[in-house]
């Protein structure tokens, strides 16, 4: 019998003693940081966050016995020497375009290959993880790392995402990248089966993007966090808000947590820190409410944590949260 009053098992994620044959809901590592414009690194996060979510208590005051959810995390499917030499190709590209030079087409096409390599490998795995009856998230890497459990959700399921992030990544093939983490939910967007798009927290974009979403096809809603404060400096509630942002939701969500959506000092590590944004009792509240409206969260990830311990605890603490809600709407746990 486990007891999740004692010392969590080191090397198993939130140290419950699940193997992925046992588990519910697998955890799927993409260690990939190939496209990042600013700082690197994450890359390196889900090998940090498995070692420091074992030191977690299992308890929630809004969910019944969390624990129960069987979850476990799986291999890495991500060479981490490929990860290394296409990111060195990224540099020099990133770098010479910064100097006001042209980027050299050849280094841009190994990139885009090996990222459309990366993106069939996550598919793939996916959809093998779906076809067995269970239910996945991604562990990033930068944003760019769910786009294939995207594609296989996409089989199964219509539905919404639900992105929360200090940027829009809705840019074209930024830098010449087709699959960068500033183009994921450009790229999502035209997955057939994606119905709309509800950022949260939107705080840096660029004219492209806005230009984007005014003839987009399909509904994008954005919830800016200027706006978002500026409510509030003037009596408007994170309930009212949260409201709003769930009706523009479908019944089927896909959760994508970058988490530059946070306000800095909680992930201050990531890749692309913007002053400003979530705290983290504000975007629990958010995701469960989510829940409680009656949605059913079919997937989620969270991407783009620093290398750094500290960013690791918060981000543990987000996916023990959305690992638990979606149980919960599921019907796998229940709320308290």
């Amino acid at each position: 019998m486990y007891d999740p009053s004692e010392v969590g098992k080191k090397g198993a994620v939130f140290g419950l003693p699940y193997t992925t044959e046992e588990a519910d809901l697998i955890l799927l590592p993409v260690h990939l940081d190939v496209t990042v414009s600013y700082g690197c690194g994450t890359s390196k996060a889900p090998d940090i966050i498995l070692n420091e979510s074992s030191q977690l208590d299992l308890s929630l005051v809004s969910i019944a016995h969390p624990w129960q959810l069987k979850v476990a995390m799986d291999k890495r499917i991500i060479s981490k020497s490929q990860n290394e030499i296409q990111r060195g190709r990224a540099f020099n590209v990133i770098k010479a375009l910064e100097s006001g030079k042209k980027a050299d087409q050849e280094q841009i096409q190994y990139i885009n290959e090996f990222s459309e390599k990366a993106k069939t490998t996550i598919y793939e795995h996916s959809k093998s993880i779906i076809e067995s009856g269970k239910h996945i998230a991604v562990i990033g890497g930068d944003h760019s790392s769910p786009l294939g459990l995207m594609e296989a959700l996409a089989e199964k399921y219509a539905f919404g995402i639900l992105q929360l992030d200090a940027h829009m990544d809705l840019r074209k093939a930024y830098e010449g990248f087709t699959y960068s983490h500033a183009s994921i939910m450009r790229n999502a967007m035209e997955i057939e089966q994606v119905q709309s798009l509800t950022q949260v927290g939107i705080r840096d974009y660029c004219e492209e993007e806005e230009n984007y979403i005014q003839k987009a096809a399909k509904p994008i809603h954005v919830f800016y966090d200027e706006t978002l404060k500026e409510a509030q400096f003037h009596g408007k509630s994170w309930s009212n808000q949260v409201d709003e942002i769930i009706e523009t939701l479908p019944e089927n969500v896909y959760v994508s947590f970058d988490v530059d959506g946070l306000e800095p000092s909680l992930c201050p590590n990531t890749g692309t820190p913007v002053p400003g944004g979530l705290q983290f009792n504000e975007s629990c509240y958010l995701l469960e409410q989510v829940v409680k409206s009656g949605r059913k969260i079919i997937g989620f990830d969270v991407c783009e944590t620093g290398s750094a311990t500290w960013d690791a605890n918060v981000s543990s603490r987000i996916l023990f949260r959305l690992s638990a809600l979606q149980g919960v709407s599921l019907g796998l746990l229940r709320f308290a």
